[in-house]
């Protein structure tokens, strides 16, 4: 732990920062405290032993995709948030296959799986009329995605009883709702205020499982 703690410091203190910049609307300090704050749950990964295990590796992977989703996100082109978009659907994607990799319990994931669905069709009739015609098929893919990701994070828990994965691929999916209003719905500070908090201590949590595996 001790290792990883100037590490999630950082990172924790960028998020910080990166709000104020939110704030504002500073431009460049917005993207020294983004970059800052990915690189840290990024190195808080590798502290915590990621490459010593085939999960960390898989875990460090979607980090690595994390951080450069959130690198192309600071552009305001719509062609630069579609590549962003792929880059964390990619990320789920890898963050499934660790969880696979892991171990689950295949019923579990089913169960809450079929917990989700509803929600996942609560989510889509709210933000469908918003997204245009040409966004549908990437962001319906995208929620797919992360929906899965999150039941198989519950299959892995209730597997190995790591709580933190599930916490952190809840928060996850909680944070990307932000994205999606920010984006399409109504714009503005107080979706960072609550988004950038929950997607950055849901990432150092993920960072944070690989150690469980060294």
């Amino acid at each position: 732990m001790s290792m990883m703690l100037p590490w999630i410091c950082l990172c924790l203190a960028a998020a910080f920062l990166l709000l104020e910049a939110e704030y504002s609307g500073a431009q460049p300090r917005r993207a020294i405290f983004k970059t800052l704050a990915s690189t840290g749950f990024l190195m808080t990964a590798i502290s915590a032993g990621a490459l010593e295990s085939v999960y960390g590796r898989v875990v460090l992977i979607a980090l690595g995709l994390s951080w450069l989703g959130d690198v192309l996100l600071l552009s305001g082109s719509e062609r630069v948030f579609q590549v962003g978009l792929f880059s964390f659907l990619a990320a789920h994607i890898a963050y499934s296959g660790a969880f696979i990799v892991c171990g689950i319990k295949p019923f579990a994931a089913l169960a809450l799986l079929g917990f989700l669905l509803p929600v996942v069709v609560i989510i889509v009739r709210w933000l469908w009329p918003h997204v245009p015609g040409h966004m549908r098929f990437p962001v319906g893919l995208y929620i797919l995605v992360i929906t899965a990701m999150v039941a198989l994070s519950g299959g892995l828990t209730a597997m190995t009883g790591r709580l933190c994965v599930f916490i952190a691929a809840l928060i996850f999916y909680l944070s990307d709702l932000a994205v999606a209003r920010d984006r399409f719905v109504s714009p503005g500070f107080a979706n960072a205020l609550w988004g950038l908090p929950l997607y950055y201590v849901a990432q150092l949590l993920f960072a944070y499982s690989a150690s469980l595996e060294s």
